[in-house]
């Protein structure tokens, strides 16, 4: 979790938390609450008063921790942000654009960051961890936790998914358009002349994004008139491989991704196998993030990171707005006429793997 955090320490060489209100105004010789409203920048003083506060706030390494002071106050500006492994590429791009946009409104964000998660557990005990911090709002920017999961979380604060597509009521959402992108790839190939194809993904409780994809190619290239081979795999870029080469071997000309990984992986069991990309096989894939896909060639397609992360930030300020103007009498429920639902399509990068049949 990267938070500021608070510590009951005494180490006498510590800066920053562990030097507190009191211990400025110890130094500096004046009350603590001449301190305080000094270093908030409140109250009238005189020039040298002020001066010789904040020198000795400075001096002793004096760091004002926001979230304890809100949290007296019975309410913070924080916003708790859940992220996948960050090591992803996609999802590590997403929190620094996350991170860039909050930084740039003016919103605070504390984050966890979850990898492996069997059914969700240790994302909604993340969720609990983040809502005792008293956070304003919440940035869902995972996909392995389901709208049921994070309904009872709606009724405490805003929620915003950033990436995946949802449809409960009340659970905001800046999302990319995998339908579209599937349909966007599926129709590139088939402009390639390819009419036997296999489609490899993630199964839906694996990545929902990817299942997503790898529907909406299914369903262009049947419309297109192409046979399809349909895979759904686990969550490894390696598992559905050997079936998707023994397709080819097969007859298929085309094995479509439904994420960059899986292309990869692809592509070296290609050659392993001795087997030439595009020569003997095109290959696809999704996201357009990895280091390298440029020089590699990759046909994908780039997923828009920076629209979806500005979008998830504006919508999370103007909810956060909308609740501090709100009416507390009000009986008025406008959940699920109010919930924003923003979808961004990405761009088509042909690349070098796929070519005409």
């Amino acid at each position: 979790m990267s938070s500021s955090s608070l510590s009951s320490s005494s180490d006498a060489g510590a800066p920053g938390l562990r030097v507190t209100v009191s211990d400025v105004a110890a130094a500096a010789g004046v009350s603590r609450a001449t301190a305080t409203r000094a270093l908030k920048g409140e109250g009238r003083f005189a020039p040298e008063t002020q001066e010789r506060i904040l020198a000795e706030a400075e001096r002793l390494g004096y760091v004002r921790n926001t979230m304890a002071a809100e949290l007296a106050a019975g309410r913070t500006g924080t916003v708790g942000l859940m992220l996948r492994d960050a090591s992803n590429p996609a999802y590590g791009l997403l929190f620094s654009r996350l991170q860039d946009e909050a930084h740039r409104r003016g919103l605070d964000l504390v984050t966890v960051t979850i990898g492996a998660d069997v059914q969700g557990a240790e994302q909604v005990n993340a969720l609990h961890r983040l809502l005792g911090m008293r956070v304003a709002g919440l940035i869902v920017a995972t996909g392995g936790i389901t709208a049921a999961q994070l309904e009872p979380f709606a009724d405490q604060v805003p929620i915003v998914r950033a990436g995946r597509v949802e449809t409960a009521s009340g659970i905001h959402t800046a999302h990319y358009d995998d339908p579209e992108h599937g349909r966007m790839l599926a129709s590139h190939v088939l402009s390639l002349g390819h009419r036997n194809v296999v489609v490899l993904s993630g199964a839906a409780d694996v990545s929902f994004a990817e299942h997503l994809r790898a529907s909406a190619m299914r369903e262009t290239l049947v419309a297109g008139g192409a046979s399809v081979t349909l895979l759904s795999a686990g969550a490894a870029p390696t598992e559905g491989v050997d079936e998707a080469l023994a397709a080819v071997r097969d007859g298929a000309t085309a094995v479509m991704c439904a994420s960059d990984y899986r292309q990869l992986a692809v592509m070296r069991a290609s050659r392993a196998a001795g087997l030439s990309v595009p020569g003997d096989v095109s290959v696809t894939g999704c996201d357009g993030i990895l280091p390298g896909a440029d020089l590699l060639g990759l046909t994908t397609l780039r997923i828009p990171v920076e629209s979806v992360a500005a979008a998830a930030v504006e919508t999370m300020q103007r909810l956060l707005s909308l609740d501090a103007d709100s009416d507390p009498d009000s009986d008025s429920d406008s959940d699920s006429e109010s919930t924003v639902r923003q979808a961004f399509v990405g761009t088509l990068v042909p690349g070098t793997t796929a070519a005409a049949v």
